[in-house]
């Protein structure tokens, strides 16, 4: 789905009415402590190599995407850690390589990972690390968005590509309630979200985000507490890699 750059913006002077979640003052409403408060060490085995990828989806101004590499940092203090951070709005890119343009470590770009263009900038960001996976994906509040603008078949192909390219995942889906009020904004903003009425994926949409990501050979091996707003940080990881790494563990020789 290829969107419009007079889509990006936000209505009738509201900077909360917008339809692909690109809040250009994310940050002062959801603070980037809030959500390191929400992870564990237990989301972050120890990796086979010395250089960790992780990919950042609706990066925003990349204030949380730095946030995590220095988290990260202190968990594999021996290892290399680079993020490919990619959001939807070229604005809010531009202001996260302004802010961050010494940190050769991260990777900001503009890209709607629902369409082919951005798929190309993720598997260059992959083939350029020589890698078919990343280490870790982070997908912070995005996948509202993603099932309101693209549909329940969207939804699940969104969790689906993910699964494709990540040993372990971490994803803090919205509930219901967030998907009723980002409507109620934009309708009072003017305008709406076309697909909202035709959802059938509604009520517990968590639940069914879950049942998708195990069903596809992955395992959730953390959730946090619910946060203030409501949500939960989940970390999911590829059941071979679990496999691997309980044969790496118990000194079993294995082709």
């Amino acid at each position: 789905m290829k969107v419009k750059p007079t889509e990006l913006g936000f209505l009738q002077n509201d900077p909360g009415a917008v339809k692909y979640g690109n809040f250009i003052n994310y940050y002062s409403f959801h603070s980037v402590q809030s959500r390191l408060d929400h992870l564990d060490y237990k989301m972050f085995p120890m990796p086979e190599t010395d250089s960790i990828l992780i990919l950042d989806v609706g990066c925003n101004t990349g204030d949380l995407t730095c946030a995590l590499h220095h988290y990260l940092d202190t968990r594999y203090e021996d290892c290399t850690i680079e993020i490919l951070a990619i959001d939807i709005d070229p604005i809010l890119i531009t202001r996260a390589r302004e802010e961050n343009r010494k940190l050769t470590y991260m990777q900001f770009e503009a890209g709607n990972i629902m369409d082919d263009d951005g798929k190309s900038i993720i598997q260059k960001y992959l083939e350029k690390h020589d890698r078919q996976h990343f280490d870790f994906t982070f997908c912070f509040s995005v996948t509202m968005w993603i099932h309101l603008n693209n549909g329940d078949e969207g939804l699940l192909d969104f969790l689906k590509y993910i699964q494709s390219i990540s040993i372990s995942f971490i994803i803090e889906p919205q509930p219901w309630k967030c998907y009723k009020a980002a409507q109620k904004r934009l309708k009072k903003a003017g305008s709406s979200f076309e697909k909202y009425d035709s959802l059938k994926i509604r009520g517990k949409v968590d639940t069914v985000i879950e049942s998708t990501i195990l069903e596809g050979n992955f395992s959730k091996i953390f959730e946090s507490k619910r946060s203030s707003w409501d949500r939960k940080v989940q970390c999911y990881r590829s059941k071979d890699d679990i496999l691997v790494h309980s044969y790496i563990a118990n000194n079993v020789s294995y082709i």
